[in-house]
């Protein structure tokens, strides 16, 4: 009697759907390296995702995952990806088509996802039709490999097939062969996902940042002198470090952009266009500005703020060289991922306004916005901080709605006055005796003229501030608490330069900020 097919075992399906979706997202991974306007499925899929999430699960996964959303996202989509691989499988042990369809759909909504970018080509689906190529083209293999079988009657032989079945040696060698072939495909998967991100390192923007030497400004500034830090641990430094700055934007990968191949395009409701390379905004006259910067999403509290010496073109300068329609009320910048940003026009104010190239003394680093920025001192930086900036499109409210208004942010968004208690952190240990209460407090443009700390129930008490820079600079501050044993709260206010004292109110960062004073709770020792 001749073998006859039985269907593959649960595991059997399981492991063939696995590793097929593993097959698929590798290939994905590897065809994506081959080009600088290409990218993987998985990243393409999470980009679309997150352009188009409800705001509730966006706030959940910033709630949930903080600064780590993007990763989270990824991973979230590969743990996807790969359980369902394991569910077809499974079902379509007797019926393989249910699995040539589901990668046939992984293939189309990868592909679909690949053209939702601004400026992709079409040949982006590549990546995606190679993955879903990749992943039939495994299934078919591994399904060979296994070969379930049913033995003619009469055979007692005690070895099991891939199936389960008894089978004769025959089949014992091949269960050997799938369980072998299956190891092959996973580190043969590992392989060409490593080998994608290897590909992709050679669009790496890293190389010209490193040869680029920026210019003096025309009046340099002085070095901040030392008044204007509070000298005690625990509060952050004035000038927040490179590494430490925080970085909140939509990108999941960071944008790689070359000095060489960046140019600025100032348009829309101007007298004339105008564009500029990297080595045309560089001969002109540079400027540095210390200006805080402040995410709107920072609660209260939070450490989505940083301060910096930037160094950049003066956006007004830029502008009235372009010449502004009297009809425009809205600068926009775009990203080159198709980002927008936009803010009043009526901000350009003589406040600090910049077109940046350098951050602290060096290029922008890449994940800052690499090679070119903006940079406007008092608004929250999803109204003005576009990085990766490539164009300025003077243009109005009524006519076009940047990407967080879409989303239901507010059009305008000028900083609110906050103040942080940075030392000691909640909930922190400390002996009774003096405790020195520090942090940091800020106004962008207003200034910070006073804070103020309260213990429990107490009233309020002036605290010592560190000298101001300037107004658009967040200020330090420090108060030597004599602290009695038991848990006490600790809450701090500020007041900006108009003599506006920061409301108690509390409020979300949406939709244009968060307010409210910061409180904490200590427990002090005897």
């Amino acid at each position: 009697m001749e073998p006859t097919e039985r269907p593959l075992t649960v595991p059997a399906g399981a492991a063939i759907g696995l590793l097929s979706a593993a097959g698929a997202l590798a290939a994905g991974e590897l065809v994506g390296g081959l080009r600088a306007s290409w990218q993987s499925p998985v990243v393409g899929v999470a980009e679309a995702t997150i352009d188009r999430v409800p705001k509730s699960v966006k706030d959940f996964a910033i709630e949930t995952f903080g600064t780590n959303d993007k990763i989270a996202l990824v991973v979230g989509i590969l743990l996807v990806s790969t359980l369902l691989g394991v569910v077809l499988g499974i079902v379509s042990r007797r019926r393989p088509q249910l699995m040539v369809a589901g990668l046939v759909a992984f293939a189309l909504v990868g592909a679909w996802a690949s053209q939702q970018l601004t400026g992709a080509p079409l040949s982006a689906v590549v990546p995606s039709v190679a993955a879903g190529a990749a992943g039939i083209a495994t299934l078919r293999a591994l399904r060979r490999v296994a070969r379930p079988v049913e033995e003619p009657a009469g055979d007692n032989s005690t070895d099991r097939s891939v199936d389960g079945s008894t089978a004769a040696g025959p089949a014992a060698a091949g269960r050997r062969s799938f369980v072998l072939a299956s190891a092959g495909v996973a580190g043969g998967a590992a392989l060409l996902a490593a080998g994608g991100r290897v590909l992709r390192r050679r669009f790496d923007a890293s190389t010209s940042r490193a040869a680029v030497e920026l210019p003096p400004a025309a009046e340099p500034l002085s070095a901040a002198p030392p008044g204007v830090a509070a000298d005690v641990p625990g509060v952050s430094e004035f000038y927040t470090p490179n590494g430490s700055f925080y970085r909140i934007d939509t990108a999941l990968s960071v944008p790689q952009v070359r000095a060489e191949d960046w140019e600025l395009r100032i348009h829309g409701l101007v007298d004339r266009e105008l564009t500029f390379s990297f080595d045309e905004l560089l001969d002109r006259a540079v400027v540095e500005e210390d200006i805080t910067l402040a995410c709107v999403s920072n609660t209260v509290g939070g450490g989505l703020v940083g301060n910096a010496r930037w160094l950049g073109v003066r956006l007004d300068e830029l502008l009235a060289e372009a010449g502004i329609d009297p009809s425009a009320d809205q600068l926009v910048g775009r990203s080159v991922d198709g980002y927008t940003c936009g803010f009043p026009l009526a901000a350009l104010d003589g406040r600090p306004a910049l077109v940046a190239v350098g951050m602290n003394g060096e290029p922008l680093p890449v994940e800052h916005g690499f090679p070119a920025r903006l940079i406007v001192s008092g608004l929250y930086g999803y109204v003005s901080a576009t990085k990766w900036l490539t164009e300025l499109e003077l243009t109005t409210f009524d006519s076009f709605d940047q990407y967080w208004v879409e989303r239901g942010w507010d059009q305008q968004a000028p900083i609110k006055t906050m103040a942080r208690i940075d030392t000691p952190r909640t909930l922190a240990d400390v002996a009774a005796g003096t405790v020195v209460i520090g942090g940091v407090a800020w106004a962008q443009t207003r200034g910070i003229t006073q804070v103020e700390l309260a213990v429990d129930d107490g009233e309020f008490v002036p605290v010592t501030l560190a000298d101001e820079l300037n107004v658009h600079t967040w200020r330090q501050w420090t108060f030597p608490w004599e602290s009695t044993p038991g848990r006490h709260r600790l809450t701090v206010r500020a007041t900006d330069g108009t003599g506006e004292v920061q409301t108690e109110d509390r409020a979300d960062p949406f939709p244009n900020g968060a307010s409210g004073w910061m409180s904490i709770f200590v427990d002090v020792s005897g």
